[in-house]
């Protein structure tokens, strides 16, 4: 007898499964930039967002404060609070359930649990359920599996892994500029970044830029 999932868990499980792998490219750059690997798994565990946690290996391996790395962290996790907005209606949750929502309410069931509409109220709840806990249990077991190997590596910079955390943020992105302007945009802040990198300390170039985006998005 066959075993046949549901349209809904079927793209649930094939996001969860892709994206969670590339913990391991998480637990490694964290590893190579001077995070343990308990570091590196609290991280996944407690931030559970994976430009947000990037944003705080990258700035601190950089030699950057704390302070830096939160507000960084911060300014790019600002997204999931919209997606909040976005599910809220849809989820309708109550208490403790709530704050599970909140955590893992991300790109990627948010997006399944949109995708799930057509199918009804109740496969958009699932595609969320679904895909938030996926994504946060195969996340977590490969940053584990990703910052154990690199420690058994030894000084995992030799092999250039430490280049995982500016991949990581083009990677996750350049897919979301739609239009000709939005790609214009991220060109010329990526250029203010690299040119202000050897005035500002480390992680404010990166804060630095989102003020030009607020300025193009105000004289819009």
């Amino acid at each position: 007898m066959s075993t046949r999932f549901s349209p809904t868990l079927r793209d649930s499980l094939s996001v969860s499964i892709t994206v969670g792998a590339y913990g391991v490219a998480f637990g490694a750059a964290a590893v190579a930039n001077g995070f343990s690997v308990l570091q590196a798994c609290l991280l996944s565990l407690l931030t559970f967002s994976g430009a947000s946690q990037f944003a705080v290996v990258g700035v601190i391996g950089a030699g950057g404060s704390s302070m830096s790395a939160i507000a960084t962290a911060s300014l790019l996790g600002t997204r999931n609070a919209l997606y909040g907005v976005i599910m809220a209606p849809r989820l309708k949750v109550r208490g403790f359930k709530r704050i599970v929502a909140a955590q893992v309410t991300i790109d990627e069931s948010t997006g399944v649990a949109l995708g799930q509409e057509p199918r009804g109220i109740d496969a958009v709840k699932k595609g969320f359920w679904y895909t938030g806990f996926g994504v946060f249990i195969f996340w977590n077991l490969f940053t584990l599996a990703g910052a154990l190997g690199a420690q058994a590596m030894g000084d995992v910079r030799s092999f250039g892994l430490d280049s995982a955390v500016p991949a990581a943020f083009l990677g996750l992105v350049w897919p979301r500029l739609t239009t000709r302007s939005e790609r214009l945009l991220a060109i010329a802040c990526a250029v203010f970044a690299v040119a202000v990198t050897p005035i500002l300390p480390a992680g404010l170039p990166i804060i630095a830029t989102a003020f030009i985006a607020i300025a193009v998005g105000l004289r819009r």
